[in-house]
């Protein structure tokens, strides 16, 4: 926990959310220390042309309970020692982007402090403050805006979004298979060499022992002239 750098370059991909929630709970419960309970304020965006109606259909808790992966959750519990990833893009002149990953130094009630552990200002200690966030996922069925540290722990992510990263460990952790085309892919080259990687299958139906499905979509490659 002590050292930044065995962090800054390791992770472990899921396929999905729920997964991810799975293992950042497990690894969040075995850290030493104090947690610290950090509750978001939710409410609906009624100058974005939702109707008064929807007050009554989307109450609190329906709002509380949205979460998915570039959002910041409701209930956010966090330890000194944490990794985090920012979920959007804060001040990118500072470093601050979508994806960077940073360790939680202290929790205040006004201000997280961070440090930095990718990018280029890696070591640079920054303040991380609550901010309005509005979800754009169009599966979201009312606009609404949630205001929360714009942060996420960190220890596993989603496959997509780990694309674009290049990490030196990474541990691939499928107790189901990948669902869509191209995800084992983007999962497997996240990693600089094959040494980097370790892959957990957990009894996938169907499949022989120690093998995964890789989804592909042949119709993607119809209009291909080779």
């Amino acid at each position: 926990m002590s050292s930044k750098d065995f962090f800054k370059a390791r992770t472990i991909l899921a396929p999905t959310l729920d997964i991810v929630e799975e293992v950042n709970n497990h690894l969040m419960a075995i850290i030493p220390g104090g947690e610290k309970l950090y509750l978001s304020s939710n409410s609906i965006c009624m100058d974005e042309g939702n109707m008064e109606s929807q007050l009554d259909l989307y109450g609190l808790e329906l709002l509380n309970s949205i979460n998915y992966s570039g959002l910041s959750p409701h209930k956010l519990i966090l330890k000194v020692g944490v990794l985090v990833i920012l979920p959007r893009n804060i001040d990118q002149s500072s470093g601050l982007c979508n994806g960077t990953r940073l360790q939680v130094k202290k929790l205040e009630n006004p201000v997280i402090e961070c440090e930095v552990l990718t990018g280029n200002n890696v070591g640079h200690i920054t303040l991380i403050s609550r901010m309005n966030m509005v979800p754009t996922n169009e599966t979201v069925p009312v606009r609404f805006q949630r205001r929360q540290f714009p942060i996420i722990v960190s220890f596993a992510m989603t496959i997509n979004k780990s694309q674009e990263q290049t990490l030196s460990h990474i541990g691939l952790y499928l107790p189901r298979p990948v669902f869509t085309h191209g995800q084992l892919y983007v999962a497997l080259s996240r990693v600089k060499s094959k040494r980097g990687l370790k892959v957990l299958l957990m009894n996938h139906v169907g499949m022989s022992a120690n093998s995964t499905i890789n989804v592909v979509y042949r119709e993607v490659f119809e209009k291909i002239v080779f």
